[in-house]
């Protein structure tokens, strides 16, 4: 097994060999739940997911409440979140009876960022923008995977350019982890029959037009001639679609002026 102490106190290059041993370890799994399984076994400590409550995640927390995992379960709230997405939390903890951690900003963050820039600050500026992501996301992130091992994630490579250079196990160097895109090579099609083999909850924006669900100040529906994240911060540039919870480092998340 892998030792979580090791990890956390890895150099980059020591990360990145563990992320590929379990990498080549993972990818020769077919299903998610065996992915999940060897996953826990393989390494000990805490091991977190952050859902969103997207399609992608609920496949994973059906994956990790059906194996049984010691995998912490946690949900961001932005305080900005769709209604659609927090009745989607209540019914997913309602049918698998597991616990999601609510995680919230810091409440002397969000006043100091509402009295700077104001409640829709954030769409006169990238920098702004990058700020309130920042209370609200990435810090409240930062804070819930304080010592995690590994840090699960249902990021696929077809959803963006950016996210096409992801992989089964990688080493974030900014977090002192290994991250695992636990269906980042998945298609379409095979999370829509997953999704519809086990009749698993799924947020009601993705029927309306939503395939990538954030805040609500910050997402539209899209159109069928639309890139599937051109819904998120539609006023800004095509290639600044990210919000910088997946960039593994800091100079990569201010280089591209946000990734997410």
């Amino acid at each position: 097994m892998i030792d979580p102490a090791y990890i956390s106190l890895s150099s980059p290059l020591e990360g990145q060999a563990l992320a590929q041993k379990l990498q080549t370890k993972l990818e020769t799994l077919n299903t998610l739940e065996d992915r999940i399984s060897v996953l826990d076994q393989t390494i000990k400590g805490q091991k977190n997911f952050s859902t969103s409550m997207g399609m992608e995640d609920q496949a994973i927390i059906h994956a990790i409440a059906a194996t049984q995992c010691h995998i912490d379960v946690f949900f961001l709230d932005t305080g900005r979140h769709f209604a659609d997405t927090l009745e989607t939390l209540d019914r997913t903890v309602n049918r698998y009876k597991i616990n999601i951690d609510v995680v919230v900003p810091d409440s002397n963050e969000m006043v100091d960022l509402l009295t700077k820039d104001g409640i829709l600050g954030f769409r006169s500026s990238i920098d702004k923008r990058k700020a309130c992501c920042t209370v609200r996301k990435i810090t409240p992130l930062k804070r819930a995977l304080s010592g995690a091992s590994v840090w699960i994630t249902g990021l696929r490579q077809s959803q963006s350019f950016a996210r096409s250079q992801t992989s089964l196990a990688e080493w974030d160097d900014d977090l002192r982890l290994i991250k695992v895109n636990a269906i980042f090579d998945w298609s379409d099609d095979r999370l829509y029959d997953y999704l519809n083999a086990h009749s698993i909850p799924i947020n009601p924006l993705h029927a309306a037009g939503f395939p990538s669900i954030g805040c609500s100040t910050c997402t539209r529906a899209i159109t069928r001639d639309e890139h599937p994240r051109a819904g998120r911060w539609w006023w800004e540039r095509d290639d600044h679609r990210e919000c910088g919870l997946h960039n593994s480092k800091p100079d990569t998340f201010l280089a591209q002026v946000q990734n997410q």
